[in-house]
């Protein structure tokens, strides 16, 4: 299989119209985690700081739910200052399979459909 994304799918903070993203991601006590190069000036970090409630697959370009299936989520920012240990290992994780990890740092933490 060729190289896994995470596609982000969150509703426009405007408009309300669904956008999707391509984005590196990490895994990590059962949550995803992606980083926004841009932090907050991200278009897709207004949108989902606007509207927390967001769907998430994980697969190939070819297969986008290939890996994971469309999930519903709950997105969040996280504060490295407010949460060390948590940022440290998401940036290890980052830096390990990417040998990048700067910027901000977003959870995307699946919900029960029940």
């Amino acid at each position: 299989m060729s190289e896994a994304f995470l596609y982000l799918t969150t509703r426009g903070h405007v408009s309300g119209l669904p956008r999707q993203i391509e984005i590196w991601f990490v895994e990590h006590d059962g949550k995803h985690y992606v980083v926004a190069e841009r932090r907050e000036q991200a278009a897709w970090v207004k949108n989902l700081k606007a509207l927390p409630s967001v769907t998430f697959s994980v697969g190939s370009r070819e297969a986008p739910a290939s890996v994971v299936p469309q999930t519903p989520a709950t997105a969040r920012t996280v504060d490295r200052a407010a949460f060390p240990e948590l940022s440290a290992a998401i940036a290890k994780a980052m830096d390990a399979k990417y040998h990048w990890s700067d910027g901000l740092i977003v959870e995307l933490t699946p919900v029960d459909p029940a």
